[in-house]
């Protein structure tokens, strides 16, 4: 009976190993890594012999080592008769599918572009695209297996482990998580980071070890989510262009008013408005006076720090001449808002709202995204300016979200990546503010889940839905926000496109941050 028990353990074991090679794209069973082990110590002593190892492997073609049976099989059969090397001048790159990192799921809606293999920039980073490369000296094909090789092993990986979680095979799931650690750990750059990151979160939905109350920063310093987000503000243009378009179509709303009233669903530090006082003081005619109702978290006892804030940019405001007027609302849930706490004066003021990176949160509680745009539709604003990341994180299938979100935060990384001139400090700063993005898509569920990040086009149905028609961002705006990317980013990959009467900010092919503009309809 005992035999047998052990039997069935060592089934299982040998099942488990089996599944894990296969899911990491190892095409061999455990019980061949004997066999395999005696073709290797056969090649090994080949290779050991200088006048055949050096000559031949020289000229021939390196084969997919993912296959390690066939792989060690060809390359013994090639280092035994070199000359046959020489007939296979048609040989194609291993399938693509083994390699691109377009075999994984994700959408872009900036038009693909043929990327080349660039060998300088595969040292820093993995960029989607196929990297088969033919040699100038021969039409033979290559596959170059390095750090690019380990890169797509670390991708495949995160996403076999995902998928060991979708089919609740936590045994798996484990076992995987482990290897994307030290792959991650190996990998140089951008990639490695994202993984990390990812590999943190899928370990905390694996052990189930996430909620809200795990945010340790979060609960000792409220604003240190504020003041990572400043740190992602100097780092990298998004938040520039999010204040900037926002701020120019509030601008062209407002041409002719001599009264101004913002209502800013998400206060923070306040860093999108003394640019818009600085356009409104350079008005001709001189500036409107300018009114700010400011949204942020309830305040602790021993601060105040939206009355702070207002003190600010109330200085901010004389300096520039413009006569200002500010309240701070403190407010759990921007769900819990009504439309007299905002004392508007529709027979005086132009009402403009704004949000930016606020309104994807309350898609975590039902019915709280309705219950605010009713509100907002209730005090009849001239323009509602709306920022949010451009990316499909509220799926109810775990599987795509994942899949949709490695994809979002590689791009993410991949950018902070590539401006050299960053200081370390906001890199590091931008890379923990995206990184408790990622803890929270992958690993919370439930009210815990804010990072519900949708599509224009989803938003573009709720706005609609909500009585609000899409006001179209022009060609001027579109100019506009193009310069002001030359002026401030650092990294060349940058893009400004504009999509059904939005703008759109990205980074090579994809696009991450979205602005659009509405109107009562």
């Amino acid at each position: 009976m005992a035999d047998k028990k052990k039997a069935d353990d060592d089934n299982n074991n040998s099942n488990m190993d089996d599944e894990l090679l296969a899911v990491l794209g190892y095409k061999v069973r455990s019980s061949e890594m004997a066999e395999v082990a005696q073709k290797l110590e056969q090649l090994e002593m080949v290779l050991s012999n200088d006048d055949v190892g050096s000559t031949v492997l020289n000229d021939s073609v390196h084969y997919n080592p993912s296959d390690l049976s066939n792989w060690v099989e060809s390359m013994l059969s090639e280092l035994n008769n070199p000359a046959s090397s020489d007939l296979d001048t048609t040989r194609s790159c291993v399938d693509r599918s083994e390699y691109d990192l377009r075999a994984i799921p994700g959408l872009s809606a900036f038009p693909k572009e043929e990327e080349v293999f660039d060998e300088e920039a595969s040292s820093k980073r993995i960029r989607l695209g196929s990297w088969c490369e033919s040699s100038d000296e021969s039409t033979r094909s290559v596959v170059l297996v390095d750090s690019q090789e380990t890169g797509v092993r670390l991708v495949h990986a995160l996403v076999a482990c995902a998928e060991a979680i979708h089919q609740e095979n936590l045994n798996l799931a484990d076992a995987l998580v482990k290897r994307v650690g030290t792959l991650a750990g190996s990998q140089a750059g951008a990639m490695g980071k994202v993984a990390t990151y990812f590999a943190q979160a899928l370990a905390r939905r694996i052990y189930r070890d996430y909620t809200a109350e795990t945010d340790v920063c979060a609960a000792v310093n409220p604003s240190f989510e504020e003041v990572l987000e400043m740190h992602f503000y100097e780092s990298c243009p998004y938040l520039k262009f999010a204040h900037f378009t926002a701020n120019q179509a509030i601008l062209e709303a407002v041409t002719t008013a001599r009264r101004v009233h913002v209502i800013d669903l998400g206060l923070n530090q306040g860093m999108q408005w003394p640019a818009l006082m600085q356009a409104l003081a350079l008005r001709p005619g001189g500036p409107p006076s300018f009114r700010l109702t400011g949204i942020g978290p309830p305040q602790t006892e021993n601060s105040d720090s939206l009355q702070q804030l207002g003190w600010k940019l109330a200085q901010f405001a004389q300096n520039m001449g413009v006569e200002f007027e500010f309240k701070g609302l403190a407010a759990e849930s921007l769900s819990d808002l009504e439309p007299e706490m905002f004392e508007t004066r529709p027979e005086s003021e132009t009402l403009v709202v704004n949000s930016v990176f606020e309104l994807h949160r309350l898609l975590a509680r039902s019915g709280s995204i309705e219950k605010l745009l009713n509100t907002v539709k209730a005090i009849k604003p001239s323009i509602v300016t709306v920022v949010e990341q451009e990316a499909n994180h509220n799926g109810i299938v775990f599987l795509d979200r994942f899949n949709e979100a490695l994809h979002y935060y590689s791009s993410l990384f991949d950018s902070l990546e590539d401006s050299y001139s960053l200081p370390s400090q906001d890199r590091v700063m931008s890379e923990v503010y995206l990184g408790r993005q990622i803890l929270n898509v992958v690993a919370a569920e439930g009210s815990d889940r804010v990072e519900r990040h949708e599509t224009a086009a989803q938003w573009r149905i709720r706005m609609k839905s909500a009585g609000f028609d899409p006001i179209h961002l022009g060609s001027s705006a579109f100019k506009q926000a193009s310069m002001l990317l030359s002026l401030y980013a650092t990294g060349d990959g940058y893009r400004v496109e504009e999509n059904d009467g939005c703008l759109m900010i990205g980074w090579q092919t994809r696009p991450l941050i979205t602005t659009s503009a509405w109107k009562l309809a």
